[in-house]
C-alpha cells in the first residue's frame, strides 16, 4: 500500500477507535453491491468473496437473501469482529481471513471478488499487480470480480490515506489486466455513483 504507516495499523487504529458507520466507507444499505453481485448471476450456493468486507453489513444482506458461502477478507482484525458481533450465530457460517489483500493465499477458489473498500488505497503500482496476482489465485475459471474504486473527481484521501482514483479508462487498463491473466473471467460492468466508481 505504500503509505506512510502500517496499512494493518492503520486498520485496526481506525476500527478500534471508531465505530464502524463512522468509517468514511460505510453503507448502510450498500444497493449498488447488492445489484452488481445480482447481476454477475451467480447462484445463491456459490462461492463469494468480500474483500476489505471488515466491519460491512454486506455479508448479512448476503445471508438475508439467501446466499449461503460467503467469506470476508479484511487487514483489520477488529473490523471483522464488528461483523461477527453484527451477525451472531451467523458468524459461524461465514469464512474469516484476516490478512492483508496483496498477500492473500485462499484455501479454495471463489465464484465471485466482490471489492468496493480495498483496491483504491493501493497507491502503489507493484501492490496493484500483486492485488491482480491475488485475483489469480482466487477466482475460479470463469469466475467474476466487481471492484468499486474513487472516481476522478472524488476525493484524494480516505479514511486518512491517499487513494488512487480513476475515470473509466483506467479502470478498463485494470479489467483488461485481470481478464488478461483469468482465461474465460469476466467482470462485472461498472457504474458512477457519487465519488465512486464500480
Amino acid at each position: 500500500m505504500n503509505q506512510q504507516k502500517n496499512p494493518k495499523e492503520h486498520w485496526e487504529s481506525v476500527y478500534e477507535t471508531k465505530t464502524p458507520d463512522d468509517v468514511s466507507r460505510f453503507q448502510i444499505r450498500p444497493a449498488i453491491s447488492l445489484k452488481l453481485i445480482e447481476a454477475t448471476g451467480v447462484s445463491k450456493d456459490e462461492d463469494i468473496i468480500g474483500a476489505g468486507g471488515g466491519a460491512s453489513v454486506l455479508v448479512g444482506l448476503l445471508f438475508d437473501t439467501g446466499f449461503t458461502k460467503l467469506a470476508v477478507l479484511d487487514i483489520s482484525a477488529a473490523a471483522l469482529e464488528h461483523a461477527r458481533q453484527r451477525l451472531g450465530a451467523r458468524a459461524g457460517k461465514v469464512e474469516w481471513f484476516e490478512v492483508d489483500v496483496t498477500g492473500f493465499d485462499p484455501p479454495h477458489r471463489f465464484n465471485l471478488w466482490h471489492d468496493r473498500a480495498v483496491f483504491h488505497f493501493l497507491t502503489d503500482k507493484a501492490d496493484r499487480q500483486k492485488y491482480i496476482e491475488t485475483l489469480k489465485r482466487t477466482l475460479k475459471p470463469g469466475g467474476n470480480v466487481t471492484i468499486a474504486t474513487f472516481a476522478t473527481n472524488g476525493p484524494l484521501k480516505g479514511s486518512g490515506l491517499d487513494v488512487a482514483r480513476y475515470d473509466a479508462p483506467g479502470i478498463g487498463r485494470t479489467r483488461q489486466q485481470i481478464l488478461s491473466r483469468r482465461a474465460g473471467g469476466r467482470s462485472a460492468p461498472y457504474s458512477m455513483e457519487h465519488r465512486t466508481k464500480f
